[in-house]
């Protein structure tokens, strides 16, 4: 209590307080400033302990009845916020002023100074000055709870790709951590062909849809379950499912086009290489060099098959190479290879050395390929392949050998490999022995292939001492200019639900 006003009066004298007696100005109540503290409290029916809670999770505050609002600390929000918690005891009195007391950010207090005014004791206004405390109490807002809860979704989105290894989830996982997509993620769950991602909202789902459709090659269907229905408000609770399938062709595959769709991408040969899978799948001619991009559309309007599955690569050791140079394409072909190297190699198998049996054919691996290097590829000569349009070309136009890549020594590279990637953290039985030995396949894919490299996040591997860029073998590796520091990122930093997700 400040000051106390007075209407004006003609009177100048002093008078005697009726309570303590000392000389006052004139006044309607006849009493000091001293003397009506004791007498009235014009802030009595305010509360000055008041509570409001607070979601850590999101760091939201709770405005009755049920609405959550994000507010900084002292902002003229959350000042809004406290002083509607008073409301109905304010209504009595004048609220002249109102602004926050600064306290320690982690102490769970908020202090609000008011300062307010009455009409008292025959007209006399007084003025007062007082503290509400505001203490933050913990609450788990709705949707933090079903983020937490695991088991409460609205969308469910369902990727399948029908193949017997996960090059291509690895390469999708690194992608979605990059663009951050997992973020609005209740749940991601591991199956034996593919992945599901769990979504509170519908329009997270749409929104990863659409992701996966830009990202790689993709068809994808839409279905939706009737939960329940309030027949008063005429409101409807759906589950939505998206089904999306990835086209069943990866990196180093070996696929037989259609004559209709080889002849329409340049007059390639049927039987062609995948180089790499991104938003449409690379082929590339292992006896011509010719190269051709197949996006999904076009891959299901004329579908093919890998014809070997990895495990059915084979080790050859090369014994002759010769180089190809300035060969000429015929009529209506298409764009050519500036990054491989066109050459004719005798090879044989390692596991024939004690026999004569050699394979001729052509390979676009010219540039990594010298006399005495191991190289992995595909047996066509002593196979039987079960595939439509195999079987129905000449025999005389099919190779007996494809080679994939070279070999290298992957204990040596293991131990070298002086960087590191971030995984989704997801529900699953566990990793074998077989994902694993694809996840190091995946791991030489980045170090082989620029193009996919600059798509994913690659962090430096702090226990790892650095090397160069390349050993004595020649297997390729990834510079240090091409990694990013580990930064670790608490979730009260960063102050999203999503980003106790990525693990290491």
């Amino acid at each position: 209590m400040e000051y106390m006003k007075e209407p004006a009066t003609s009177s100048q004298g002093n008078i005697l307080c009726c309570q303590c007696g000392i000389p006052i100005p004139p006044n309607p109540a006849n009493m000091c400033v001293a003397c009506l503290r004791t007498q009235i409290d014009i802030s009595e029916g305010i509360p000055k302990q008041v509570s409001v809670h607070f979601c850590k999770q999101c760091e939201r505050y709770l405005q009755p009845p049920g609405t959550w609002i994000q507010c900084a600390l002292e902002s003229r929000e959350l000042l809004t916020l406290c002083l509607k918690k008073l409301k109905a005891s304010l209504s009595k009195v004048r609220l002249i002023d109102a602004g926050f007391v600064w306290t320690e950010p982690h102490s769970k207090r908020l202090k609000v100074k008011l300062t307010i005014q009455k009409e008292v004791l025959n007209g006399a206004i007084l003025q007062q000055v007082f503290i509400v405390d505001f203490t933050m109490l913990s609450q788990m807002c709705d949707d933090c709870h079903r983020v937490e809860a695991k088991d409460f979704w609205k969308a469910v989105v369902q990727v399948r790709q029908k193949v017997q290894h996960k090059k291509t989830f690895f390469y999708l996982e690194q992608i979605i951590l990059k663009h951050r997509l997992h973020q609005n993620t209740l749940r991601v769950k591991e199956i034996h062909d593919g992945l599901d991602f769990y979504y509170a909202s519908k329009q997270h789902g749409q929104k990863m849809v659409e992701f996966l459709q830009c990202t790689v090659p993709c068809r994808s269907k839409t279905s939706q379950r009737l939960i329940s229905h309030d027949i008063h408000t005429n409101a409807y609770n759906y589950k939505s499912t998206y089904s999306v399938e990835i086209v069943p062709i990866c990196k180093d595959n070996l696929v037989c086009l259609s004559p209709k769709l080889a002849q329409s991408l340049g007059n390639l040969n049927q039987i062609c290489v995948c180089a790499r899978v991104t938003s449409t799948i690379h082929l590339i001619d292992p006896s011509t060099l010719q190269i051709a991009e197949v996006d999904g559309n076009t891959y299901w309007r004329h579908p093919f098959n890998s014809l070997f599955h990895p495990k059915q690569l084979e080790e050859f050791i090369v014994m002759e190479i010769d180089l190809i140079r300035d060969r000429k394409l015929g009529a209506g072909a298409g764009i050519r290879s500036n990054k491989h190297t066109l050459a004719e190699v005798w090879v044989q198998k390692t596991s024939e050395m004690n026999t004569n049996q050699q394979y001729h054919t052509r390979t676009h691996l010219g540039h990594l390929l010298n006399p005495g290097d191991l190289v992995l590829g595909f047996d066509l000569a002593n196979c039987n392949v079960n595939d439509e349009f195999v079987n129905k070309m000449n025999p005389h136009q099919v190779p007996d050998v494809i080679l994939i890549k070279k070999s290298y020594d992957r204990s040596k590279r293991q131990r070298r490999r002086n960087w590191k990637l971030k995984e989704l953290e997801r529900d699953r039985e566990g990793m074998d022995t077989d994902d694993e030995r694809q996840y190091q396949d995946f791991l030489e894919d980045l170090e082989e292939d620029e193009l996919i490299r600059k798509n994913v996040n690659i962090y430096k591997n702090e226990n790892i001492a650095v090397e160069s860029d390349t050993d004595e073998e020649g297997a390729p590796r990834i510079s240090l200019a091409e990694m990013l520091e580990d930064l670790h990122i608490s979730h009260d930093a960063t102050g999203s639900e999503g980003a106790e997700m990525l693990t290491e």
